[in-house]
């Protein structure tokens, strides 16, 4: 098997390390690129995109003025003699309604339109069911790629595992790979019939593979794995620092990722640049002679890897990840604040904006209406809600016990995917902090059953999805156990039968909650969670965000 090597350059010498190697056409007859001759590829790059299609409400990013800078990347490559690859570590779904009430179409349409060439898949991909993620891939005019994809009944690979692309005569593979978390993050009533299996396995399979047949020049894989620093990944499954750790050096010349929704952008080996912003200089990830980039998320940046190929070796001159209209805020002489373009601003593509215009009209034409209005923000944001208590879990956790008549609810805090600003509310707002379309569940369990699915549930970690928000019960949670269990203001007893709900994603195992949609006394609503939060706010408005706060119901020891 061939070494790669990845050259020292001025992107910092401590960061990179050497491979040494040789290869030359004389290794492989198939080869067509010419001895001692320098190639130009640039490797492009998104990930996470989540139904960021249009423009936020600052013009900040989308896919009209991402057109645009891909294009004049392209162009400038082109000038300079060499060929472009534009790749996306997946999630296209999930996270704007617009996007989502139709199925993501503008999102895969207008990929085609930017002219992406291949996409790892992504775990939200699998939000919905297989059937519309089939209706997606005919959509595509690219690959979506996932080696680790298989089918439980068949034990066959359900997606196309990898493509090659030749340019100027260099064979490039690019592997798909799809984080095993899947399997627990998914939605279980879409995925009980898939198994993920180990990506970093299943790519030493794929690439022995590839040695032997394809002979590529070029292996790149395009994952949607998670970049965790030093590979300290906590309950997550493993991610791209483990799979490049996992190869033999030369084996994976670059991972393009996604998943942890990150920019990739190191300060020494190991130590990820915390302090990055947008603008500044990027410095990707090597592990084991193993490039690794990340985008962050929603096509904020365009990441562009320069490199130079010659004799079978490939060498990375320069990085950058390119703000999409990132703006800042500035304040002006008279002490207001100012929001303004990070670097000079990009004129969104007359075509692909004409193109998404009807998508985002018929959008937004059921959202802007006002539902109801609160006297504060509703807090959901990620790095607070899975870390404590807030007054939006709490609220979700109410409308789904009021619906359901229940005793108590849990609610996944991963379920709660961003805040409401207080004001007025409109159905656009539910569809964001809620956008799955999960159906909110009941189970009647005994005092025990209760106490001993807490026991689980309740001591979920910190900064995870799995991290439970309540709303009805009290309780300490100490050394992995619960006690001073409260339902309704009163201790539980172990013979009495309570009603608590909980999403259908987590009734049905997700997060790792305990499986309890095959319990006797489970009931499936019918009920979807977004709309059951919409009438909730209809019929409490105005909402007053201090009823719903945190009061030392919760406490953690």
């Amino acid at each position: 098997m061939k070494q790669r090597l990845f050259a020292k350059t001025a992107l910092t010498a401590a960061l990179l390390a050497v491979l040494s190697g040789c290869a030359t056409p004389t290794d492989d007859t198939s080869a067509k690129w010419d001895a001692d001759k320098t190639y130009r590829i640039t490797i492009l790059h998104t990930n996470d995109n989540h139904g960021r299609f249009w423009q936020n409400q600052n013009g900040e990013y989308g896919m009209a003025a991402r057109k645009t800078l891909l294009d004049t990347i392209r162009a400038e490559v082109k000038e300079e003699g060499g060929t472009t690859l534009l790749l996306s570590g997946g999630d296209v779904n999930t996270g704007v309604p617009e996007s989502d009430l139709q199925d993501a179409e503008p999102d895969f349409k207008g990929m085609n339109l930017l002219g992406y060439d291949a996409m790892a898949l992504g775990n939200h991909e699998f939000d919905n069911p297989i059937e519309v993620l089939r209706k997606q891939q005919q959509w595509a005019t690219f690959p979506m790629l996932s080696a680790n994809i298989y089918d439980k009944n068949t034990g066959k690979r359900l997606f196309q595992p990898y493509q090659i692309f030749e340019q100027q005569g260099i064979k490039i593979a690019v592997i798909g790979l799809t984080t095993e978390d899947t399997a627990k993050i998914g939605n279980p009533e879409y995925i009980g019939a898939i198994e993920f299996r180990d990506p970093k396995a299943e790519a030493k399979k794929v690439i022995a593979e590839l040695e032997k047949n394809e002979k590529p020049d070029v292996i790149i894989a395009a994952t949607h794995m998670g970049h965790y620093e030093d590979g300290q990944r906590g309950i997550n499954a493993p991610g791209d620092v483990a799979l490049a750790r996992y190869m033999q050096p030369g084996d994976l010349d670059m991972i393009v990722g996604g998943h942890s929704q990150e920019p990739v952008c190191m300060e020494a080996p190991n130590k990820a640049n915390s302090n990055f912003k947008p603008g500044d200089k990027c410095i990707p990830d090597q592990q084991n002679g193993t490039w690794i980039v990340q985008a962050h998320e929603w096509g904020k940046y365009v990441g562009r890897a320069d490199f130079e190929f010659q004799n079978g070796e490939l060498n990375l001159v320069s990085y950058d990840l390119i703000p999409v209209n990132l703006k800042k805020k500035i304040k002006l002489d008279d002490g207001s604040e100012q929001r303004v373009f990070i670097q000079n601003e990009i004129q969104p593509n007359a075509e692909v904006l004409s193109f998404l215009t009807p998508y985002q009209e018929q959008g937004q034409e059921k959202l802007t209406v006002k539902i109801a209005q609160s006297n504060g923000k509703l807090e959901g944001d990620r790095n607070i809600v899975r870390f404590k208590q807030t007054n939006l879990g709490r609220l979700i956790a109410a409308s789904h016990m009021e619906r359901a008549k229940a005793d108590f609810a849990v609610m996944n805090s991963g379920g709660v995917r961003d805040s409401i600003n207080g004001g007025d509310i409109t159905y656009k707002d539910v569809l964001i902090v809620q956008p799955f379309g999960n159906i909110v569940t009941y189970i009647d369990m005994s005092g025990k059953e209760i106490l001993d699915y807490l026991n689980v549930v309740a001591t979920k970690p910190a900064d995870s999805g799995s991290y439970a928000q309540f709303y009805g019960v009290t309780m300490t949670v100490a050394n992995g156990q619960v006690s001073d269990v409260k339902i309704g203001g009163k201790p539980v007893m172990m013979d009495k039968t309570y009603r608590f709900t909980v999403p259908s994603f987590n009734a049905a195992g997700g997060d790792g909650y305990p499986k309890v949609n095959k319990h006797p006394g489970y009931v499936n609503t019918g009920f979807v969670d977004a709309e059951v939060l919409k009438e909730f706010l209809q019929n409490n408005s105005p909402i007053d965000v201090n009823k719903y706060a945190p009061k030392g119901e919760i406490i953690y020891k």
